[in-house]
C-alpha cells in the first residue's frame, strides 16, 4: 500500500489558496500498488457570489469534456458509473465543504490514466477543471529521493518514475511498502523542490491610449527560482528587476511611444516572453507639401501632401473652396495638374482630419508664362494731356515700355517722371502721362516682355467722339467751322434767289458741288481787295450766277468754358477751343 504523507502540508496549502474563483487542487500524478486502494486528494473552489443549495460533482476518466462521453468514475447525483469502476470508486470528501477527494480500490492496470473533476452547482453553473491527476498503478515500489527536480523532466528514485510539474513544488512525498504476512515495510519521504522555467501568467492585452494620457503595462511570471523580468522596446531595455511581476509606467504618452513592447522572463532553467501593442491615438500633424510649386505654363505639376496621425486621416486639397482631390484613411495625397495654365496659379490648402483634430497647410503654385496685354489697356486725351493705361498679366513680373513711333521715342517704367507702375498679383498696371500735347495725340504702342516672350499692342484712344475737339486742336476747329460757314452761305444764297429772278442755269434738283477751304484769316477788317476776292471765290464754290450778294462777314474767336467728358476712360477734363464765323 502507498500513501502520501504530504497530505497535511497539501491541505494547509490549498486552504490558504482559496480565492473565490473556479479552481481545483489535486496531485498531478500518483502511484499505487496493483490490488490496493488509492485516494486522490482534491479540493475545489467557486466564486463567492454563487450560493448553491446543494453541490454535486462528477469524476471523469481520461477526458474532461462530457461531450466526448468519457467513462464516469463517480457521480454524486445518480451513482451511475462506468462498469470498470462499479464497486471500486467512492467519494471521501464532502462536496458541500468543497472537498472532492476520491477513493479508488481494487486497483488494476486498466485504471491507469487521467482523472478529472467537474463541479455541478446546478443550472449553468457547471465547470470542468483543467487540473487533473494521473494515476499510475504499479506492482513494485518506487522510492524517489531527488537531489534536484526540474519540472517536465522525468525523475526516478529506485522504482518510482514520475514527471513533476510546477504545481508539485514544495510538496512532501512519502512512500511505504508493506508485504502481507510479514512485518517488513519500507517508507521514504521527499520534499520536492521543483525547478521550472518562467511562464508569463499576467500581461496586458493590446492597449489603446490617447496622446498625453497615462499608461501602465503589467507583466507577471511564475518560476522557480524567481525570474528576471525585463521590459523592452525595439531592443532597448526600459526597465528590469528580479521579481514575480513588473509594472512599466508611461506618463503622458506621445506618438513616438506607439509600438510593440516585450516582456522577457528568464532564469537558469529557461525563459518566456510575450508582447503587447500600444497604440497612441492622436490628431494629424501639420501636413507637409513636397513637389513642384513653380511651373511653366503647359507643364504637368505633381504635388504630394503627406501627414501622420492615428488613425489615418482624411486628406483633402482645396483651391478657393473647391475640392480638387481627396483620400480617406490615407497618410498621403498626390495632386496631378496636367498642362497648367495661369488660372492654376494661386493659393492651395491641404487639410488633414480625423476624430481627434484637424490641421491644414497652405501652399502656393506659381505658374510662369509670357506676358498678355489685357483689352482694357487704352489711351485717353483731355485738354493738353494724354494718359495711356497698359495692363499686363504675366509671371514673372515683366518689363513695360511705351513707344511713340511718330516721334521715335521709347519710354520705359524706370522713367518715373512719365510712367507710374503698380503690381497686384499677376497684374502689372503701367500709366504713361504726356503733357503739353496740343496737337493730334500720337500713336502709342505698349510692349511687355519677360523671359518667356514679348507682347506688343497699339493702345486705342477711348471716347474719341467726345474728345474730338481736344484731338483736332484749334486749327482743326477753324477749318471745321469754315466748312460749316460755306454750307450756311450756300443755303442763304439759295433762299435769296427765290425772291429774285432765278438764274436759268440753276435747277432746283441740282446739288452743286461744294469745296471747302480753310484759307481765311481771323483778323481785323479785311482789305477791300481781299473781301472782293473772297466773295467771288465763295460765289464760284457755291455755283451762283447773276449779281453778287452783299455779305457782311465778321470773324470772332471765342474761348469756350470747360466741357467735361462723360467717357469712363477719360482721365482728365476736356478743354476745347473753336472759331465761329457769323453771316449777317
Amino acid at each position: 500500500m502507498i500513501f502520501l504523507t504530504a497530505l497535511p502540508m497539501f491541505w494547509i496549502m490549498i486552504a490558504a489558496s482559496r480565492g473565490g474563483h473556479w479552481g481545483a487542487w489535486m496531485p498531478s500524478s500518483i502511484s499505487a500498488f496493483e490490488g490496493t486502494c488509492v485516494a486522490i486528494p482534491c479540493r475545489f473552489d467557486f466564486p463567492d457570489e454563487l450560493r448553491p443549495a446543494v453541490v454535486h460533482g462528477v469524476w471523469y476518466f481520461n477526458s474532461p469534456y462530457p461531450k466526448n462521453y468519457p467513462p464516469v468514475v463517480f457521480k454524486s447525483r445518480t451513482q451511475v458509473v462506468h462498469e470498470s469502476f462499479q464497486g471500486r470508486s467512492r467519494l471521501l470528501g464532502d462536496l458541500g465543504l468543497r472537498n472532492c477527494t476520491l477513493l479508488l480500490s481494487s486497483l488494476s492496470p486498466e485504471l491507469r490514466g487521467k482523472y478529472y473533476f467537474r463541479g455541478d452547482l446546478g443550472g449553468y453553473n457547471q465547470y470542468t477543471f483543467s487540473e487533473h491527476s494521473v494515476l499510475d498503478v504499479i506492482n513494485t515500489p518506487n522510492i524517489v529521493v531527488p537531489l534536484e527536480v526540474v519540472a517536465g523532466t522525468e525523475v526516478e528514485v529506485l522504482l518510482l518514475h514520475f514527471v513533476p510539474s510546477r504545481e508539485n513544488n514544495g510538496h512532501r512525498l512519502g512512500c511505504q511498502a508493506a508485504f502481507p504476512n510479514t512485518t517488513l515495510q519500507f517508507e521514504g519521504y521527499a520534499s520536492l523542490d521543483i525547478k521550472y522555467p518562467p511562464v508569463i501568467v499576467e500581461m496586458n492585452s493590446s492597449v489603446e491610449a490617447i496622446e498625453g494620457s497615462h499608461v501602465s503595462l503589467l507583466c507577471g511570471a511564475d518560476s522557480n527560482p524567481p525570474p528576471l523580468l525585463t521590459w523592452m522596446r525595439d531592443g532597448a531595455v526600459l526597465q528590469e528587476a528580479v521579481a514575480e511581476s513588473l509594472l512599466l509606467e508611461l506618463d503622458e504618452v506621445t506618438p513616438g511611444e506607439d509600438g510593440v513592447y516585450a516582456c522577457l522572463a528568464e532564469n537558469a532553467y529557461g525563459q518566456d516572453n510575450r508582447t503587447v501593442g500600444l497604440s497612441v491615438m492622436y490628431a494629424p500633424w501639420k501636413p507637409t507639401v513636397n513637389g513642384t510649386v513653380v511651373a511653366v505654363e503647359g507643364e504637368t505639376v505633381s504635388i504630394l501632401c503627406s501627414t501622420q496621425s492615428n488613425p489615418d486621416p482624411i486628406l483633402t486639397i482645396f483651391k478657393e473652396k473647391q475640392i480638387l482631390a481627396t483620400v480617406i484613411y490615407e497618410s498621403e495625397l498626390q495632386l496631378e495638374l496636367p498642362a497648367v495654365t495661369p488660372e492654376d496659379d494661386g493659393e492651395y490648402w491641404c487639410v488633414a482630419e480625423n476624430q481627434y483634430g484637424q490641421r491644414a497647410t497652405a501652399f502656393n503654385l506659381s505658374v510662369e508664362f509670357a506676358p498678355v496685354i489685357l483689352l482694357e489697356s487704352h489711351c485717353a486725351a483731355a485738354r493738353d494731356t494724354v494718359q495711356c493705361l497698359c495692363v499686363v498679366k504675366s509671371n514673372p513680373e515683366p518689363s513695360v515700355a511705351f513707344e511713340l513711333p511718330s516721334r521715335n521715342v521709347t519710354v520705359n517704367e524706370t522713367e518715373r517722371e512719365f510712367v507710374y507702375s503698380e503690381r497686384s498679383g499677376l497684374l502689372l498696371t503701367s500709366i504713361l502721362t504726356l503733357r503739353g500735347q496740343a496737337q493730334v495725340p500720337p500713336r502709342v504702342i505698349c510692349t511687355s516682355r519677360n523671359l518667356y516672350g514679348t507682347k506688343s499692342l497699339e493702345l486705342p484712344f477711348q471716347g474719341a467722339h467726345r474728345l474730338m475737339w481736344a484731338k483736332i486742336g484749334p486749327v482743326g476747329a477753324v477749318v471745321a467751322f469754315a466748312i460749316l460757314i460755306a454750307i450756311v452761305c450756300y443755303i442763304t444764297q439759295t433762299r435769296r434767289r427765290k425772291n429774285v429772278t432765278e438764274s436759268p442755269s440753276f435747277s432746283a434738283g441740282d446739288n452743286p458741288p461744294v469745296l471747302f477751304s480753310s484759307d481765311f484769316r481771323i483778323s481785323g477788317a479785311p482789305e477791300k481787295y481781299e473781301s472782293e476776292r473772297r466773295l467771288g471765290s465763295e460765289r464760284r464754290l457755291l455755283g451762283l450766277r447773276g449779281e453778287h450778294p452783299e455779305l457782311d462777314l465778321s470773324f470772332s474767336h471765342s474761348d469756350l468754358g470747360k466741357r467735361p467728358t462723360k467717357d469712363s476712360y477719360t482721365l482728365t477734363e476736356e478743354l476745347a477751343e473753336y472759331a465761329e464765323i457769323r453771316v449777317k
